[in-house]
């Protein structure tokens, strides 16, 4: 069986399930530690079959650069996607062990790289061993090079100086994914050394208002919470502490049906470490 493109970028655990054996289906890990968890290395114990490891942190970022989870080169992402054996024709669902975490900077990652055939899981693993689904302990095995072809588009990650930019002219509304208390200083960053703050003139919508226990709220419920903030031609930036929970946003705006939207690739991480108090 052959599938065909996906219509949204988000797919539920029933419909992985009826669809796993698809021959040009690619599942994909791309779990990684939370910033509050110590220990960097993903010790597997469940996997979903046919699952293979997106290793987010050290293949798919520029491991090179000061600041966590940084965008790779094209180069890098479109060699490290062909190792993982994704086809030019492959369909790709990506979830993470928290639920919706880390899996939608992947479904970003590739949007920015021009391949547009790829979906979150949503609930991730918990939402799949919850509806009883098998799960095993090993990944799969790669079988062949693929032959992804990448292509970096604008207007999917902006950097420090375009948001330097940006608070000068306020061009586009900055929406910062943290918590609450993050977002207005209440707590410190869990990051050591890192200052609190938020970037100026930026509104937050923490990550985890979107989800109810793990999963994505409706479209309606998601309408309803970017309405408060913006209209759907709004100009949208998403920043959050390094470039992840932003993409969170970014899922939930697209399907609230948001389009004009980018990832502050650097997110609080970098402003905070390069711009005073």
């Amino acid at each position: 069986m052959l599938l065909s493109p996906l219509k949204k970028p988000l797919v539920s655990v029933n419909w992985l399930h009826n669809h796993l054996d698809a021959s040009n289906l690619i599942v994909l890990d791309a779990t990684i530690p939370k910033v509050s968890e110590l220990d960097d290395v993903v010790h597997k114990k469940e996997v979903i079959p046919n699952t293979l490891f997106f290793n987010l942190k050290q293949k798919f970022s520029d491991v090179s650069a000061p600041f966590p989870t940084t965008f790779p080169t094209l180069e890098q992402f479109q060699h490290e996607a062909q190792q993982l054996g994704i086809q030019q024709n492959s369909t790709l669902v990506v979830y993470d062990d928290n639920g919706i975490y880390s899996s939608a900077r992947v479904w970003w990652l590739f949007k920015a790289f021009g391949f547009h055939n790829v979906a979150v899981l949503n609930g991730g693993l918990p939402a799949w061993k919850t509806a009883g689904f098998e799960v095993l302990n090993n990944y799969e095995s790669v079988k062949s090079i693929g032959d992804f072809q990448a292509e970096k588009l604008q207007n999917h990650m902006v950097f420090f100086d375009d948001m330097q930019q940006n608070v000068q002219l306020n061009q586009r509304l900055v929406v910062d994914a943290r918590s609450e208390l993050r977002f207005k200083s209440l707590v410190r960053e869990p990051r050591v050394g890192l200052r609190r703050g938020t970037i100026p003139s930026s509104v937050n919508i923490p990550y985890e208002s979107l989800l109810d226990s793990g999963i994505m709220k409706s479209e309606s419920e998601l309408r309803t919470i970017f309405s408060k903030i913006a209209k759907p031609h709004d100009a949208l930036t998403f920043s959050c502490g390094s470039g992840i929970t932003a993409c969170v946003l970014a899922l939930g705006a697209e399907l609230a049906g948001y389009h004009n939207l980018v990832i502050y690739d650097g997110s609080w991480t970098e402003w905070g470490s390069l711009i005073p108090e």
